[in-house]
């Protein structure tokens, strides 16, 4: 029974993770960041380009967490809301159906060949040929989107015990971006080392003011 709720406790944690987001573009695209109601304005084509001309190409993805993490962070609609919103644009010829595609990779693909398109995947996609932009000023207090994560060293001696478990920290995000402190709030003390090694070299999205955020590291010895 332990076994399988950790491994219960695995798998959301591991859900939960994977909703966190990135938002990449060609390189072509000059710009390191956009400000949320830019980004916002680009895929529900109320604009078409950036502020220095770049012509723009938002890509969706289809479905899953990240998709629907993306919409409620950042364009809040829901899934449903926005294909109405998309059709009644293409009955007013205003605009066309938007590019969707299936995967993370499907995404990076197609952002890293095509000029002016931008997208977003998992925090954990791999970014090969595209560009990390940082959106600035997410507004109605909603997460820090994590732009780099770094994985933490499992302790070998406690990987081979088979001794695992989940640590509990709280950290404090400067204004540009990057973990300014990390405290323990629960969790073996030598797996909490290496989280704690490994989370302040994670990097986050500008914002306007310093936050701090809860995030659970799990250590699973089987995986």
């Amino acid at each position: 029974m332990l076994v399988v709720a950790a491994a219960v406790i695995g798998c959301t944690l591991s859900s939960a993770l994977a909703t966190e987001i990135k938002v990449i573009a060609n390189p072509n695209i000059k710009a390191d960041t956009i400000s949320a109601n830019e980004l916002k304005g680009l895929f529900l084509e109320e604009k078409i380009s950036l502020a220095d001309g770049t012509h723009i190409e938002p890509v969706f993805k289809k479905t899953g967490p990240v998709h629907e993490k993306f919409l409620q962070e950042y364009i809040g609609k829901s899934a449903d809301d926005l294909r109405t919103y998309y059709r009644a644009l293409v009955f007013s010829g205003r605009a066309s159906m938007p590019k969707e595609l299936g995967s993370d990779a499907e995404v990076v693909a197609y952002v890293s060949k095509t000029r002016g398109a931008i997208g977003y995947v998992s925090a954990e996609a791999g970014a090969e040929g595209v560009k990390t932009l940082a959106v600035i000023g997410s507004g109605r207090n909603a997460p820090r989107t994590l732009v780099t994560r770094i994985e933490p060293k499992y302790p070998e001696t406690l990987q081979k015990l088979n001794i695992g478990g989940i640590v509990r920290l709280q950290v404090t995000i400067s204004p540009k971006g990057n973990v300014e402190n990390v405290e323990l709030l629960g969790g073996n003390p030598i797996l909490a080392e290496a989280a704690i090694a490994a989370v302040r070299q994670w990097i986050y999205a500008p914002a306007p003011a310093r936050t701090t955020a809860e995030i659970s590291i799990p250590f699973d010895a089987n995986r």
